[in-house]
């Protein structure tokens, strides 16, 4: 039996085995950054103290210089959104709120890689718990799926919590499902504040469970993840099923001759069939697309007008925030819905290499031992899986929920100190 062996791992083992609960209690949001700061003062506390410190919380080692490039990254990112305040003129009242944000938001994509790099906590431990989330989603998918067809709201309530401040209130809401609105068709999003959230949070889901030892706990884990990307209805969810499961496991054929012949073959016979094959593709593309229109369209504009007021308005520091969209975009904020784009738009070109930088670093490192040890498979498939949901959610509204994987990252950038 896989138990927690320290505080700093029965913190986050039994955080996210009690998911279910906060989320009933519209808590997340708050769990989330609460806990990063908890945990990331009892890393930098660790440092602090050395031996002094109880035997099974002293630090595994010095922070690694990839935690560093997390840590300046989203430091460059609060002095970027002063700074594009300060430009804009938004106000101290504005900058104080939109700092507290950061602190919820970007923070964590520092303060988790540096608990999970510093703090001894056992990859195996939150493998466990994510299965025990996972036994829980299985438990009660049957109640949340029957909820459109025998009647049930398809709101419960909105936690008072909502008074702490966050992005809007369906981060305190709790939800038996939604309806669609381009097909007026259920979809569930179970813990998450919106549907494709949760598809991505349902592959999260299935890596993790993919690294259980444990056959039956493997299982439970897996299903729950699949059954969480198919009843979300989010193709974003079924990309990353195939490419974030499948993908670091095929690593290793890099080093591998045969490969290397095969795919030279492959590369030849696409003289005769490249065209036809491309052309498959772009009709794949397109149908994809096409299965929700109206949302790829509302995205697609949000990106060009956010290009186009980054590029002519606030190059290098951005606009300090999201601005109100008009009706062409459902009045959804320019600078959502995307994190480049939305880094572009909010914090300029210095913001969006804030990013940039860590995030490749970590990627290379991810293919790179993925390629040569089943040890990296799992930070590989979390990095894809972030840079998946980068490209259709903003990052950082949404680490409050990713953080078993940022603990995971940090534990891998610790190989490499």
């Amino acid at each position: 039996m896989i138990a927690p062996a320290n505080p700093a791992e029965a913190m986050v083992y039994r955080a996210i085995c009690a998911t279910w609960v906060f989320y009933a209690l519209g808590a997340l949001y708050v769990v989330g950054p609460v806990l990063a700061w908890l945990l990331g003062g009892l890393a930098v506390l660790s440092l602090y103290l050395g031996p002094a410190i109880r035997r099974d919380l002293r630090a595994t080692g010095p922070i690694p210089p990839l935690v560093w490039a997390w840590i300046l990254g989203m430091a460059v990112m609060l002095v970027a959104l002063w700074i594009g305040h300060i430009d804009w003129g938004l106000g101290l009242k504005k900058t104080i709120k939109s700092s507290i944000g950061w602190a919820k938001g970007w923070a964590l994509l520092a303060l988790f890689p540096l608990a999970g790099a510093i703090l001894p906590i056992r990859r195996e431990v939150l493998v466990r718990a994510q299965c025990r989330l996972g036994l829980w989603t299985l438990i009660l998918t049957p109640i949340l799926f029957a909820a459109p067809y025998i009647g049930l709201p398809e709101r419960i309530f909105t936690s008072p919590l909502k008074a702490i401040g966050g992005p809007g209130p369906e981060y305190f809401s709790v939800y038996f499902f939604t309806w669609d609105p381009s097909s007026w068709t259920p979809r569930w999003q179970f813990y998450a504040p919106w549907s494709p959230f949760a598809a991505l949070l349902g592959v999260l889901q299935v890596c993790f469970a993919l690294e259980e030892r444990n056959i039956r706990w493997r299982a439970i884990g897996v299903t729950a993840g699949v059954v969480m990307i198919l009843l979300t209805k989010s193709r974003m969810g079924l990309v990353g099923l195939v490419a974030c499961t499948a993908g670091p496991r095929l690593m290793p054929l890099v080093l591998k001759g045969w490969a290397w012949g095969a795919l030279a073959a492959l590369t030849a016979s696409l003289a005769m069939t490249g065209a036809m094959l491309a052309q498959a593709a772009m009709d794949g593309v397109a149908a994809f697309k096409g299965a929700r229109a109206d949302s790829t369209r509302v995205r697609a504009t949000l990106q060009r007008i956010a290009g186009e007021r980054w590029e002519n308005e606030a190059y290098w520091f951005g606009h300090g925030t999201v601005h109100p969209g008009a009706h062409i975009v459902e009045y959804m904020p320019i600078g959502s819905h995307h994190t480049w784009w939305g880094l572009l738009f909010v914090k300029g070109m210095v913001g969006l290499l804030a990013l940039l930088v860590p995030l490749a670093w970590q990627t290379c490192l991810a293919l790179v031992d993925a390629a040569r040890s089943p040890e990296g498979r799992l930070p590989l498939s979390i990095v894809m899986t972030i840079i998946l949901l980068s490209f259709g959610e903003n990052l950082e509204i949404e680490a409050y929920m990713l953080w078993p994987g940022l603990l995971v990252l940090g534990s891998h950038a610790a190989r490499h100190r």
